[in-house]
């Protein structure tokens, strides 16, 4: 149990927070795997390079995760008031998420399960 004041408890763990900008899209219908080949090409990029890379890309996930990237250059603009020009992508990752279990009618009464994965993706930027 923590010692102090609950006003005292709330500053200290605010203190801890993390200032960088990020945005975070929750269940996502793409499977993480396919996230991940996406996410491992812009890592590391500055966001310029990074929205490039994803207009042409031909996968569906890019083109989830690049409205993700510019929902994430607006927070970093207008929340902590950040250069654009000077932003990249230091971290960005995707976790699994629920998975919607379907019924596939198969030959002689059989039924074979579809899974549709879904996952939660998040974009952390920070300034150069």
């Amino acid at each position: 149990m923590a010692k102090g004041h609950r006003s005292q408890i709330k500053r200290e763990r605010n203190e801890q927070r993390d200032t960088r900008p990020s945005a975070k899209i929750s269940y996502a219908r793409v499977s993480v795997q396919k996230a991940c080949f996406v996410l491992d090409a812009i890592r590391g990029k500055d966001v310029q390079t990074a929205l490039g890379i994803l207009a042409y890309n031909p996968r569906y996930a890019s083109s989830v995760i690049e409205k993700l990237l510019k929902s994430a250059i607006a927070n970093a603009e207008n929340n902590n008031g950040m250069n654009v020009e000077n932003l990249y992508i230091e971290e960005c990752y995707a976790n699994k998420g629920p998975t919607m279990k379907r019924i596939r009618p198969r030959a002689q009464g059989r039924a074979y399960r579809i899974e549709k994965r879904m996952s939660h993706i998040t974009i952390v930027l920070n300034e150069r």
